[in-house]
């Protein structure tokens, strides 16, 4: 059956509201500031599953609570995991829709990077509305923003999944992050705070495919998180053949705006980029990406193209893939090479998501991409 046209409101969140909102609603509800302090106490520290655990909150406050919140974690469809322990979670939303969390286990990150965090990469939308053309979250189109609890719960559900905390997280996921600017503001808040999950700031980084005027938003919030820019190509000509957002904001743009949020956070920010065989992979675009970078001290990841049934774009072989990174690294870049793990399950993002949808009947197969994606992973 087919989703509704509308679909029916998020209820309530527990996960929705910050110390702040918590606060406030206790002083409406006529009620001491500290409890605000012992309800979020319960829900990030204690990891409580329900209102009755919150034994110091009085019967009466913790009804009025069940009736004004709910709390439930997201629910998984899927949990799919590769030979190398890179997982896949598709959970499943209020309204139906489904998301994609990518947990990467420790030293499994980037070739050469010997930290020992489990990374989780999280979505902020359901769908894309950006149409990068080597992508597979965007096939089906936008569908929705994800709320703060969405948000904040992928990493509280992996927790609960896994038993083992996350301490790195990347919006690298479903959607653009920048897009969905308010949501994603105050679950940086809840993530990064002490009375909250408490990630370090610095361990969690936003990705944009190039939104300039939110880059410039969220430089001047308190919070010194980690800004990578999607780039996947070093000129206009090339980022305006598979990123239309480069129409909007071309390259001259994106760079005022990357310089007013170093100007704001005095940190090394990171390029991806996406390796895709015969459109961005040449030494021409490596030499003009590395004068790039030089001149925002900006280093680069690099990622194999991760192939999407039904997309025409192919990896470039390992030797090419070996000599992009080498010119950039002999030009004084600082620049990685992504092993990437996953690539038995469906790493690309969106794909888990759109066959699962379409197998459903949740979405139609609207386009001859979408078909193909479907069809031809099956």
């Amino acid at each position: 059956m087919a989703a509704p046209s509308t679909p029916p409101p998020a209820p309530k969140s527990v996960f929705d509201l910050t110390l702040d909102d918590w606060i406030g609603w206790a002083d409406y509800h006529g009620h001491p500031k500290f409890r605000a302090k012992q309800i979020v106490q319960w829900l990030y520290e204690k990891r409580v599953s329900s209102f009755d655990e919150m034994t110091n909150l009085s019967q009466d406050l913790r009804a009025r609570l069940a009736d004004a919140f709910e709390f439930t974690l997201l629910p998984h469809v899927r949990v799919t995991g590769s030979t190398d322990t890179t997982q896949k979670f598709l959970f499943r939303l209020h309204d139906g829709r489904l998301i994609e969390t990518v947990r990467i286990p420790a030293n499994a990150n980037f070739h050469g990077d010997r930290s020992n965090r489990i990374t989780l990469c999280v979505s902020s939308q359901v769908g894309c509305a950006y149409d990068c053309k080597f992508c597979a979250s965007g096939l089906a189109g936008f569908t929705r923003n994800l709320t703060v609890a969405e948000i904040v719960g992928q990493v509280l559900s992996v927790e609960k999944e896994s038993g083992e905390p996350i301490r790195n997280i990347v919006f690298m996921g479903m959607g653009e992050p920048l897009a969905n600017l308010t949501n994603l503001t105050k679950a940086l808040e809840i993530l990064n705070s002490d009375w909250g999950i408490n990630i370090g700031a610095r361990h969690m980084t936003v990705s944009t495919s190039g939104l300039a005027p939110q880059i410039e938003k969220l430089a001047k919030i308190p919070m010194q998180v980690r800004l990578a820019i999607s780039l996947h190509g070093a000129t206009d000509e090339v980022r305006n053949q598979i990123m239309p957002v480069n129409q909007r904001y071309n390259l001259n743009r994106l760079f005022e705006a990357i310089q007013t949020w170093q100007d704001h956070k005095k940190q090394m920010i990171t390029f991806e980029y996406i390796l895709i065989e015969g459109i961005n992979d040449s030494l021409e675009q490596a030499e003009v990406l590395a004068k790039r970078a030089k001149s925002l001290h900006a280093k680069v990841n690099l990622i194999p193209y991760n192939t999407v049934e039904g997309l025409p774009w192919k990896r470039p072989d390992e030797a090419q893939q070996e000599a992009f990174v080498n010119f950039l690294t002999n030009a004084g870049i600082s620049a990685t090479l992504r092993r990437e793990k996953g690539h038995d399950i469906e790493a690309a993002c969106g794909q888990l998501r759109l066959q699962e949808e379409t197998a459903e009947g949740i979405i139609e197969r609207s386009t001859p991409e979408v078909k193909r994606s479907i069809s031809n992973s099956r």
